[in-house]
């Protein structure tokens, strides 16, 4: 350990003594396929591992997970360090702790795409966590500086101890490094001593997170966010320039709503200490699901969180395809199966990604499918289009329509009984302006095209 603080510590220079404009949200995407059903395969294969880490965070040794690299995730540039440094981060609001790649050393394994590092050596601000400092706390959940600061028992008013390495586990991937204060500086101001995580190295994962979650690490938390909200442009898993828009709110005290925005309430998990990351996600409270106006028939105990804190819905920015568990799914499926009979079922297809239904469309011109439709608490509505819960998936001889909701299935292991029954990723939400009233603990939504 001591060697590696000192070889963390070559790589620092330091010493131990309002309503912002929005700012442009992209789509980001890594090692894109050529074969547009391996692509749709591994899509769904990662959104099964983060919904398997979001749903059974406590293994990790802190309570993020940053996005898979084959999905299809929605990135912004943050200005960190002092002169500013542009780094692209991915929006995550399933996780609080946000990490970005760090100094010219940082090595990413199984990494297709090359991401600007942060250099700590040429920012005057950057700064490493002490280990007495109350931030630590808020990386290592059940840190105890009494029993862990052993070095600075000897000078309490002059210790060089480190906060210990972080290294996060999550589906298919980690990252690791140390933690430090940097300045973050958004359009109209400056914030100084925002913690974050600078990784020397990572598998998996070549950008950095900006964890929008409700923790006390998160991005929200730290700059006093009263509300945020963003509106995802359409994607398609082909790289794209096309962005909108995250917009950030310190400063409004009202109760007033954002015109023409359906709400829900964001409500709380009960969970237990043991279980605290869960406390961490954006709960909804999703009260009926219909598929071609038919009620889908699912136990409402599903859909809220018990006294352990299991179940439930939360909206996660993170995940691509949306997750439901067997329960949920197998209700769901089957109303298509039932409902959609013009189609012939592309069984190959589905034992391929791991997806169901999947339709056979080829040499159709028009395709009908039922609507599916999402109610929520205090009579909130979310009539999805097609394109938001269905994908075509062509080739040279044939045109599938799949699904994009996904389960547990074999090829990831048993399902994972604790954590959220349902998982709204972010191919739900495209062309979607989705709102985080903070202040008044509300979600809102609206239908709209997201492009510039």
């Amino acid at each position: 350990m001591h060697f590696l603080c000192c070889y963390i510590l070559s790589l620092f220079v330091f010493c131990y003594s309002i309503s912002a404009p929005p700012i442009p949200i992209s789509l980001f995407y890594t090692n894109p396929h050529s074969d547009p059903y391996q692509g749709l395969t591994q899509l769904a294969s990662t959104s099964i591992a983060r919904a398997h880490h979001l749903k059974n965070p406590q293994n990790a040794p802190t309570s993020t997970t940053p996005l898979s690299p084959y999905n299809g995730g929605y990135s912004i540039s943050l200005s960190i360090g002092t002169p500013p440094q542009s780094v692209p981060m991915l929006m995550d609001t399933g996780s609080s702790f946000s990490w970005l790649p760090c100094t010219k050393r940082y090595v990413c394994t199984n990494c297709s795409q090359n991401i600007p590092a942060f250099i700590p050596k040429q920012s005057s601000s950057s700064k490493i966590v002490g280990c007495k400092n109350s931030k630590c706390g808020w990386i290592h959940k059940s840190f105890d500086p009494n029993s862990s600061c052993q070095d600075c028992q000897q000078s309490e008013t002059n210790c060089t101890q480190i906060c210990p390495p972080y290294i996060i586990l999550y589906g298919l991937g980690s990252t690791g490094g140390v933690a430090m204060v940097e300045t973050l500086s958004m359009p109209h101001k400056k914030i100084e001593n925002f913690l974050v995580g600078c990784s020397l190295f990572s598998s998996n994962e070549p950008a950095g997170v900006a964890g929008f979650g409700r923790g006390i690490s998160s991005l929200p938390s730290q700059l006093g966010l009263k509300k945020f909200s963003y509106c995802l442009v359409s994607h398609k898993f082909d790289n794209t320039p096309k962005s909108s828009f995250l917009s950030m709110d310190s400063e409004s005290d009202s109760g007033r709503k954002t015109e023409s925005l359906s709400y829900t309430p964001l409500l709380k998990n009960p969970a237990r200490p043991g279980n605290s990351a869960l406390l961490e996600y954006y709960y909804v409270g999703l009260r009926k699901i219909t598929v071609g106006g038919k009620k889908v028939e699912v136990s409402y105990q599903q859909l809220i969180p018990d006294s352990d804190g299991n179940c439930g819905t939360i909206v996660d920015s993170g995940s691509t395809f949306t997750y439901m568990n067997k329960a949920v799914f197998n209700a769901v499926a089957d109303a298509f199966s039932e409902q959609v009979r013009e189609y012939k079922r592309a069984e190959n297809v589905e034992s391929l990604t791991g997806l169901r239904p999947c339709f056979d469309i080829t040499g159709y011109k028009d395709v009908r499918i039922p609507e599916l439709k999402l109610y929520f608490k205090g009579g909130a509505e979310m009539a999805l289009p097609l394109e938001n819960y269905f994908f075509v998936v062509s080739d040279d001889r044939s045109s599938v329509l799949c699904l994009t909701v996904v389960t547990d299935n074999t090829l990831l292991g048993p399902e994972v009984l604790s954590g959220p029954s349902v998982i709204l990723g972010n191919f739900m939400m495209q062309n979607f302006h989705v709102e985080f009233d903070l202040r008044n603990e509300r979600f809102g939504f609206r239908q709209q095209s997201c492009q510039d």
